[in-house]
Protein backbone atom coordinates (compact mmCIF):
# COMPACT_ATOMS: atom_id res chain seq x y z
CA UNK A 1 0.00 0.00 0.00
CA UNK A 2 1.16 3.69 -0.49
CA UNK A 3 3.33 5.40 2.30
CA UNK A 4 1.23 8.43 2.10
CA UNK A 5 3.81 10.46 0.77
CA UNK A 6 1.76 10.84 -2.89
CA UNK A 7 -0.91 11.69 -0.80
CA UNK A 8 -2.54 15.10 -1.57
CA UNK A 9 -3.69 16.83 1.34
CA UNK A 10 -6.45 19.02 0.08
CA UNK A 11 -6.63 20.96 3.61
CA UNK A 12 -3.48 22.59 3.07
CA UNK A 13 -5.05 23.80 -0.46
CA UNK A 14 -7.07 26.19 1.30
CA UNK A 15 -4.08 28.25 2.91
CA UNK A 16 -3.04 29.32 -1.35
CA UNK A 17 -6.33 29.90 -2.49
CA UNK A 18 -6.33 33.57 -3.47
CA UNK A 19 -8.83 36.25 -2.45
CA UNK A 20 -12.29 34.79 -3.92
CA UNK A 21 -13.36 38.05 -4.82
CA UNK A 22 -10.30 38.33 -7.43
CA UNK A 23 -11.32 34.84 -8.96
CA UNK A 24 -13.37 34.85 -11.92
CA UNK A 25 -16.18 32.13 -12.69
CA UNK A 26 -14.03 30.47 -15.25
CA UNK A 27 -11.04 30.51 -12.22
CA UNK A 28 -13.18 28.81 -9.45
CA UNK A 29 -14.26 26.22 -12.53
CA UNK A 30 -10.57 25.88 -13.13
CA UNK A 31 -9.68 25.61 -9.63
CA UNK A 32 -11.93 22.26 -8.87
CA UNK A 33 -10.81 20.68 -12.45
CA UNK A 34 -6.92 21.83 -11.41
CA UNK A 35 -7.88 19.67 -8.34
CA UNK A 36 -10.13 16.42 -9.55
CA UNK A 37 -7.25 16.28 -12.11
CA UNK A 38 -4.54 15.74 -9.67
CA UNK A 39 -6.50 13.14 -7.97
CA UNK A 40 -7.02 11.75 -10.94
CA UNK A 41 -3.05 11.29 -11.66
CA UNK A 42 -2.43 10.09 -8.24
CA UNK A 43 -5.21 7.52 -8.79
CA UNK A 44 -3.31 5.78 -12.03
CA UNK A 45 -0.17 6.15 -10.06
CA UNK A 46 -1.71 3.79 -7.76
CA UNK A 47 -3.49 1.06 -10.23
CA UNK A 48 -1.05 -1.36 -9.17
CA UNK A 49 -1.83 -1.52 -6.05
CA UNK A 50 -5.92 -1.86 -6.92
CA UNK A 51 -4.38 -4.66 -9.32
CA UNK A 52 -3.20 -6.59 -6.27
CA UNK A 53 -6.24 -6.84 -4.36
CA UNK A 54 -8.63 -9.74 -5.06
CA UNK A 55 -11.64 -8.74 -7.15
CA UNK A 56 -14.36 -8.16 -4.40
CA UNK A 57 -12.18 -6.01 -2.20
CA UNK A 58 -11.23 -4.06 -5.49
CA UNK A 59 -14.48 -3.44 -6.13
CA UNK A 60 -15.30 -2.16 -2.36
CA UNK A 61 -12.41 0.17 -3.12
CA UNK A 62 -13.50 1.41 -6.02
CA UNK A 63 -16.55 2.40 -4.55
CA UNK A 64 -14.75 3.91 -1.48
CA UNK A 65 -12.82 6.22 -4.14
CA UNK A 66 -16.03 7.32 -5.54
CA UNK A 67 -17.05 8.58 -2.31
CA UNK A 68 -13.56 10.21 -1.85
CA UNK A 69 -13.79 11.99 -5.04
CA UNK A 70 -17.49 13.09 -4.08
CA UNK A 71 -15.76 14.38 -0.59
CA UNK A 72 -13.30 15.99 -2.86
CA UNK A 73 -15.11 18.06 -4.56
CA UNK A 74 -17.18 19.17 -1.72
CA UNK A 75 -13.66 19.99 -0.02
CA UNK A 76 -12.76 22.14 -2.95
CA UNK A 77 -16.06 24.03 -2.80
CA UNK A 78 -15.40 24.37 0.66
CA UNK A 79 -12.30 26.31 0.03
CA UNK A 80 -13.77 28.55 -2.25
CA UNK A 81 -16.19 29.58 -0.23
CA UNK A 82 -14.10 30.33 2.64
CA UNK A 83 -11.66 32.09 0.71
CA UNK A 84 -14.30 34.60 -0.26
CA UNK A 85 -15.66 34.76 3.30
CA UNK A 86 -12.48 35.66 3.93
CA UNK A 87 -12.47 38.03 1.38
CA UNK A 88 -15.95 39.87 2.42
CA UNK A 89 -14.59 39.96 6.45
CA UNK A 90 -11.39 41.18 5.15
CA UNK A 91 -13.30 44.52 3.96
CA UNK A 92 -15.47 44.50 6.74
CA UNK A 93 -12.57 45.33 8.95
CA UNK A 94 -10.74 47.60 7.24
CA UNK A 95 -13.16 50.67 8.81
CA UNK A 96 -11.87 49.52 11.82
CA UNK A 97 -8.66 49.50 11.15
CA UNK A 98 -8.95 53.00 10.29
CA UNK A 99 -10.48 53.92 13.27
CA UNK A 100 -8.15 52.40 15.03
CA UNK A 101 -5.09 54.25 13.35
CA UNK A 102 -7.14 57.81 13.58
CA UNK A 103 -7.02 56.83 17.50
CA UNK A 104 -3.94 55.75 17.95
CA UNK A 105 -1.93 58.70 15.90
CA UNK A 106 -4.82 61.18 17.14
CA UNK A 107 -6.23 61.97 13.97
CA UNK A 108 -9.61 62.37 15.97
CA UNK A 109 -10.38 62.46 20.04
CA UNK A 110 -12.66 60.13 21.41
CA UNK A 111 -15.42 61.08 23.31
CA UNK A 112 -15.44 61.69 26.45
CA UNK A 113 -11.59 63.17 26.89
CA UNK A 114 -11.74 67.15 27.11
CA UNK A 115 -9.84 70.14 26.92
CA UNK A 116 -10.08 70.23 31.24
CA UNK A 117 -8.00 66.66 31.21
CA UNK A 118 -5.55 68.14 28.80
CA UNK A 119 -4.84 71.08 31.70
CA UNK A 120 -4.15 68.64 34.13
CA UNK A 121 -0.83 67.87 32.26
CA UNK A 122 2.33 69.09 34.04
CA UNK A 123 3.91 72.44 32.44
CA UNK A 124 6.79 70.60 31.91
CA UNK A 125 5.09 68.04 29.64
CA UNK A 126 3.98 68.07 26.40
CA UNK A 127 0.48 66.66 26.13
CA UNK A 128 0.40 63.70 23.99
CA UNK A 129 -1.95 62.72 21.17
CA UNK A 130 -3.45 59.49 20.76
CA UNK A 131 -1.51 56.91 21.94
CA UNK A 132 1.62 56.74 22.05
CA UNK A 133 4.15 53.43 21.25
CA UNK A 134 1.12 51.95 20.04
CA UNK A 135 2.62 49.59 18.21
CA UNK A 136 6.23 48.64 19.87
CA UNK A 137 4.71 47.71 23.07
CA UNK A 138 1.72 46.05 20.89
CA UNK A 139 4.55 43.73 19.55
CA UNK A 140 6.87 44.13 22.74
CA UNK A 141 4.37 42.27 25.03
CA UNK A 142 4.28 38.96 22.09
CA UNK A 143 7.06 36.19 22.90
CA UNK A 144 7.97 36.09 19.74
CA UNK A 145 8.33 39.40 18.93
CA UNK A 146 9.97 40.82 21.76
CA UNK A 147 13.06 38.16 21.50
CA UNK A 148 13.79 40.01 17.96
CA UNK A 149 13.20 43.77 19.58
CA UNK A 150 16.78 44.52 20.79
CA UNK A 151 17.23 47.60 23.23
CA UNK A 152 18.74 50.02 19.91
CA UNK A 153 15.66 48.81 17.97
CA UNK A 154 13.23 50.47 20.57
CA UNK A 155 13.36 54.19 19.65
CA UNK A 156 12.76 53.52 16.13
CA UNK A 157 9.96 51.32 16.50
CA UNK A 158 8.36 54.16 18.81
CA UNK A 159 8.02 55.94 15.59
CA UNK A 160 5.71 53.19 13.84
CA UNK A 161 2.27 54.35 13.63
CA UNK A 162 0.55 51.79 11.52
CA UNK A 163 1.10 47.65 10.12
CA UNK A 164 -0.87 46.07 7.57
CA UNK A 165 -1.10 43.16 5.63
CA UNK A 166 -2.74 42.00 2.11
CA UNK A 167 -3.32 38.87 0.03
CA UNK A 168 -1.30 38.79 -3.37
CA UNK A 169 -2.57 35.94 -5.95
CA UNK A 170 0.55 36.44 -8.28
CA UNK A 171 2.43 34.79 -6.52
CA UNK A 172 -0.18 33.60 -3.80
CA UNK A 173 1.10 35.08 -0.69
CA UNK A 174 0.43 38.06 1.58
CA UNK A 175 2.56 41.62 2.12
CA UNK A 176 3.18 43.04 5.05
CA UNK A 177 3.69 46.93 5.50
CA UNK A 178 5.16 48.84 8.32
CA UNK A 179 4.23 52.62 8.42
CA UNK A 180 6.08 55.13 9.68
CA UNK A 181 6.37 58.32 11.35
CA UNK A 182 9.26 60.97 9.86
CA UNK A 183 12.45 59.86 12.21
CA UNK A 184 15.80 60.38 12.39
CA UNK A 185 17.03 56.66 12.16
CA UNK A 186 15.78 56.21 8.10
CA UNK A 187 14.00 58.23 5.19
CA UNK A 188 11.57 55.36 4.00
CA UNK A 189 7.95 55.80 5.46
CA UNK A 190 6.78 52.63 4.83
CA UNK A 191 9.04 49.19 4.99
CA UNK A 192 7.59 46.14 3.59
CA UNK A 193 7.93 42.51 3.62
CA UNK A 194 6.25 40.00 0.93
CA UNK A 195 5.94 35.93 1.16
CA UNK A 196 5.78 34.11 -1.97
CA UNK A 197 3.83 31.16 -1.40
CA UNK A 198 4.30 27.67 -3.32
CA UNK A 199 1.56 25.07 -4.69
CA UNK A 200 2.67 21.83 -4.18
CA UNK A 201 1.73 19.40 -1.67
CA UNK A 202 1.28 21.55 0.63
CA UNK A 203 1.45 25.32 0.40
CA UNK A 204 5.49 26.32 1.83
CA UNK A 205 7.42 29.48 1.66
CA UNK A 206 9.27 29.34 -1.44
CA UNK A 207 11.06 32.99 -0.68
CA UNK A 208 10.64 36.37 1.06
CA UNK A 209 11.29 40.00 -0.24
CA UNK A 210 11.94 42.77 2.43
CA UNK A 211 12.98 46.22 1.95
CA UNK A 212 16.26 48.20 1.42
CA UNK A 213 16.19 50.76 4.36
CA UNK A 214 17.73 54.02 3.79
CA UNK A 215 19.59 55.13 7.49
CA UNK A 216 20.64 58.50 7.82
CA UNK A 217 24.58 58.34 8.51
CA UNK A 218 25.77 56.74 11.06
CA UNK A 219 22.16 55.43 12.70
CA UNK A 220 21.95 51.91 10.72
CA UNK A 221 20.63 49.70 13.80
CA UNK A 222 21.82 46.58 12.19
CA UNK A 223 25.48 47.00 12.19
CA UNK A 224 28.23 48.61 14.51
CA UNK A 225 31.07 50.08 13.85
CA UNK A 226 34.12 48.87 16.08
CA UNK A 227 37.00 51.31 16.21
CA UNK A 228 40.25 49.60 17.38
CA UNK A 229 43.44 51.29 17.98
CA UNK A 230 46.38 50.25 15.80
CA UNK A 231 49.18 48.11 17.06
CA UNK A 232 52.15 49.62 18.78
CA UNK A 233 54.78 50.65 16.31
CA UNK A 234 52.01 50.79 13.17
CA UNK A 235 53.45 53.44 10.84
CA UNK A 236 48.87 53.82 11.08
CA UNK A 237 48.54 56.29 13.73
CA UNK A 238 44.62 56.24 12.52
CA UNK A 239 42.52 53.71 14.28
CA UNK A 240 40.94 50.57 12.49
CA UNK A 241 37.61 50.96 12.01
CA UNK A 242 35.11 47.46 11.63
CA UNK A 243 31.71 47.28 10.54
CA UNK A 244 29.66 43.98 11.91
CA UNK A 245 26.27 43.04 11.19
CA UNK A 246 24.35 42.62 14.45
CA UNK A 247 21.28 41.54 16.17
CA UNK A 248 17.68 43.51 15.24
CA UNK A 249 14.46 43.47 14.41
CA UNK A 250 15.01 45.07 11.18
CA UNK A 251 16.85 42.80 10.28
CA UNK A 252 13.51 41.22 9.51
CA UNK A 253 13.37 43.32 6.25
CA UNK A 254 16.61 41.61 4.89
CA UNK A 255 15.05 38.15 4.74
CA UNK A 256 17.53 34.81 4.26
CA UNK A 257 17.75 34.45 0.40
CA UNK A 258 17.61 30.49 -1.61
CA UNK A 259 20.51 30.79 -3.76
CA UNK A 260 19.67 30.23 -7.47
CA UNK A 261 22.07 27.15 -7.54
CA UNK A 262 20.66 25.22 -4.60
CA UNK A 263 23.38 22.13 -5.28
CA UNK A 264 26.18 24.67 -4.33
CA UNK A 265 24.99 24.41 -0.78
CA UNK A 266 25.74 21.61 1.69
CA UNK A 267 23.63 19.77 3.63
CA UNK A 268 24.36 21.51 6.61
CA UNK A 269 23.73 24.78 5.36
CA UNK A 270 20.64 23.89 3.53
CA UNK A 271 19.13 23.08 6.96
CA UNK A 272 20.30 25.97 8.62
CA UNK A 273 18.57 27.98 5.79
CA UNK A 274 15.36 26.23 5.86
CA UNK A 275 15.49 27.06 9.68
CA UNK A 276 16.08 30.56 9.20
CA UNK A 277 13.32 30.95 6.77
CA UNK A 278 11.04 28.94 9.11
CA UNK A 279 11.59 31.21 12.16
CA UNK A 280 11.23 34.17 9.70
CA UNK A 281 8.12 33.30 8.37
CA UNK A 282 6.79 32.47 12.19
CA UNK A 283 7.41 36.40 12.73
CA UNK A 284 5.48 37.34 9.49
CA UNK A 285 2.57 34.83 10.50
CA UNK A 286 2.81 36.38 13.74
CA UNK A 287 2.22 39.97 12.62
CA UNK A 288 -0.41 39.07 10.43
CA UNK A 289 -2.59 36.66 12.49
CA UNK A 290 -2.16 37.58 16.10
CA UNK A 291 -0.91 41.33 16.13
CA UNK A 292 -2.73 43.09 13.31
CA UNK A 293 -6.16 42.10 14.29
CA UNK A 294 -5.80 42.31 17.98
CA UNK A 295 -3.23 45.04 18.34
CA UNK A 296 -5.11 46.81 21.08
CA UNK A 297 -5.12 43.47 23.22
CA UNK A 298 -1.00 42.87 22.67
CA UNK A 299 -0.73 46.44 23.94
CA UNK A 300 -2.65 46.44 27.03
CA UNK A 301 -1.18 42.55 27.79
CA UNK A 302 -4.41 41.27 27.22
CA UNK A 303 -3.46 38.60 24.73
CA UNK A 304 -0.06 37.86 25.96
CA UNK A 305 -1.95 36.93 29.72
CA UNK A 306 -4.81 34.83 27.79
CA UNK A 307 -1.97 33.12 25.65
CA UNK A 308 0.29 32.55 29.01
CA UNK A 309 -3.29 30.90 30.51
CA UNK A 310 -4.01 28.82 27.63
CA UNK A 311 -0.26 27.50 27.82
CA UNK A 312 -0.42 26.85 31.45
CA UNK A 313 -3.69 24.65 30.37
CA UNK A 314 -2.30 22.79 28.15
CA UNK A 315 0.70 21.99 30.53
CA UNK A 316 -1.50 20.81 33.10
CA UNK A 317 -3.12 18.66 30.45
CA UNK A 318 -0.09 17.00 29.68
CA UNK A 319 0.96 16.94 33.43
CA UNK A 320 -2.57 15.05 33.76
CA UNK A 321 -1.87 12.92 31.09
CA UNK A 322 1.56 12.09 32.38
CA UNK A 323 0.41 11.57 36.21
CA UNK A 324 -2.38 8.88 34.57
CA UNK A 325 0.52 7.25 32.84
CA UNK A 326 2.55 6.97 36.49
CA UNK A 327 -0.08 6.45 38.71
CA UNK A 328 -0.64 3.04 36.31
CA UNK A 329 3.02 2.18 36.08
CA UNK A 330 2.64 2.23 39.82
CA UNK A 331 -0.41 -0.05 40.21
CA UNK A 332 1.27 -2.38 37.86
CA UNK A 333 4.71 -2.22 40.07
CA UNK A 334 2.01 -2.75 43.10
CA UNK A 335 0.87 -6.01 41.50
CA UNK A 336 4.14 -7.30 40.63
CA UNK A 337 5.40 -6.78 44.61
CA UNK A 338 1.99 -8.83 45.42
CA UNK A 339 3.03 -11.38 43.23
CA UNK A 340 6.68 -11.50 44.31
CA UNK A 341 5.72 -11.40 48.18
CA UNK A 342 3.00 -14.91 47.51
CA UNK A 343 6.57 -16.18 45.89
CA UNK A 344 8.65 -15.25 49.04
CA UNK A 345 6.26 -16.39 51.99
CA UNK A 346 7.02 -18.81 53.95
CA UNK A 347 5.04 -21.72 53.69
CA UNK A 348 3.17 -22.69 57.03
CA UNK A 349 6.29 -23.81 59.42
CA UNK A 350 8.98 -22.58 57.09
CA UNK A 351 11.65 -19.70 57.47
CA UNK A 352 11.95 -16.82 55.43
CA UNK A 353 15.22 -17.33 53.40
CA UNK A 354 18.44 -15.15 55.19
CA UNK A 355 18.57 -11.79 53.39
CA UNK A 356 15.40 -11.44 52.49
CA UNK A 357 12.20 -9.76 53.91
CA UNK A 358 14.91 -7.23 55.39
CA UNK A 359 13.16 -4.73 53.80
CA UNK A 360 11.52 -3.90 50.73
CA UNK A 361 14.38 -2.16 47.38
CA UNK A 362 13.26 0.82 44.89
CA UNK A 363 10.88 -0.14 42.26
CA UNK A 364 13.55 1.15 39.75
CA UNK A 365 16.03 -1.63 41.09
CA UNK A 366 13.70 -4.24 40.47
CA UNK A 367 13.43 -3.58 37.43
CA UNK A 368 17.23 -4.01 36.25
Amino acid sequence: MSDGKDALDLSALGAAVPNAAELSAEDKANLVESIKNTLQGLAARHTDVLESLEPNVRKRVEVLREIQSQHDELEAKFFEERAALEAKYQKMYEPLYSKRYEVVNGVVEVEGVTKDDAAETAPDQKEEKGVPDFWFNAMKNHEILAEEIQERDEEALKYLKDIKWYRISEPKGFKLEFHFNTNPFFKNEVLTKTYHMIDEDEPILEKAIGTEIEWYPGKCLTQKVLKKKPKKGSKNTKPITKIENCESFFNFFSPPQVPDDEEEIDEDTAEQLQNQMEQDYDIGSTIRDKIIPHAVSWFTGEAAQDEDFDGMMDDDEDEDEEGDEDEDEDEDDEEDEDDDDDDDAPKKGGRVPAGEGQGERPAECKQQ
